[in-house]
């Protein structure tokens, strides 16, 4: 059975509208009616254009691309639909902007994603659906239910055959752990040093890829850089071939090395061209059951937890 809501209405940003369609679709209905400006000094203008009076609205907006411009979309649609009576809204954010930035790193630096949360909280987000949160404690910062989706299952149908699970670094260890668990893999993990945002250096690898296909994992691309510093350990060891999946594709990597990508399109892809070794997979029908179940008052850690 087709996943469905009942009374409640999806609206879309304009950061993924493609997206935002295909989640609508596969709920069986359309996106609901809002117009959207941008004045000649930046300003957006925001009109909610059907009647949202005691109905949950969901929101779909990726914090991708032009983060700036698009989260303050979407706090602007969330003031629209708390003063046009909503009864409950829930922002769907198939990309978490800012979510880089969860601790302090340095003296004297903020915790922007900490900053975002309150600032969606203060316009009136009910509730986040969020899709694999670069780092959990995320969740800790709402005090409004949090949902991050786990991706990792979308990847399965599209993957084959036997492999072992790297861990480009220490910060995705879970995701490779959940995809070696549900596959029945052996797990390695890469010691990987990040020294600015653009530069990575790499230390041990923990585990046996000699002689075996490699399947990195990752939440996003940002540079490509750790990917290919992975790619390089893993051949250098001995690996047979080596596949990434990765869920956000923040830029399209040029990995040489690398025999095929597994991506999602939480992110609209720019106009480039996609080299011919990376597959796109939809989130769209996972999305829509979560919020067919959320709208239903229903489990969504059934969904991906086995």
């Amino acid at each position: 059975m087709s996943p469905k809501i009942s009374g409640s209405v999806i609206f879309s940003g304009r950061s993924h509208r493609e997206l935002s369609e295909k989640v609508a679709s596969e709920l069986g209905t359309t996106l609901g009616g809002a117009e959207i400006t941008s004045f000649p000094d930046g300003e957006i203008g925001v009109q909610i254009l059907e009647n949202v009076r005691g109905r949950d609205a969901f929101v779909i907006q990726a914090i991708a691309r032009d983060p700036n411009l698009y989260l303050m979309e979407l706090l602007i649609m969330v003031d629209a639909l708390k003063r046009a009576s909503a009864a409950s809204i829930i922002a769907v954010l198939p990309f978490f902007g800012y979510s880089r930035q969860d601790r302090r790193g340095k003296g004297r630096s903020p915790i922007t994603a900490k900053l975002t949360a309150d600032l969606m909280e203060t316009a009136g987000v009910d509730h986040v659906i969020t899709v694999d949160l670069h780092a959990e404690q995320i969740e800790g910062f709402f005090d409004v239910p949090v949902d991050n989706v786990l991706a990792q299952g979308v990847f399965f149908d599209a993957l084959e055959g036997d492999f072992v699970v790297v861990a480009p670094d220490l910060g995705s260890i879970k995701i490779a752990e959940r995809f070696a668990k549900r596959n029945g893999c052996k797990l390695a993990i890469i010691d990987k040093r990040r020294a600015t945002a653009d530069k990575v250096s790499a230390g041990a690898l923990i585990g046996d890829v000699a002689g075996k296909e490699v399947l990195i994992v990752d939440d996003m691309i940002s540079t490509g850089k750790t990917l290919e510093m992975a790619t390089r350990i893993c051949l250098e060891n001995g690996a047979k071939g080596v596949s990434g999946a990765v869920t956000h594709m923040l830029q399209i990597p040029k990995l040489s090395s690398m025999n095929r990508l597994l991506a999602t399109d939480t992110i609209p892809l720019s106009d480039e061209t996609l080299p011919p070794h990376i597959q796109i997979v939809s989130v769209a029908p996972l999305l829509a059951r979560v919020i067919s179940r959320v709208a239903g008052g229903e489990s969504v850690s059934e969904l991906y937890e086995s």
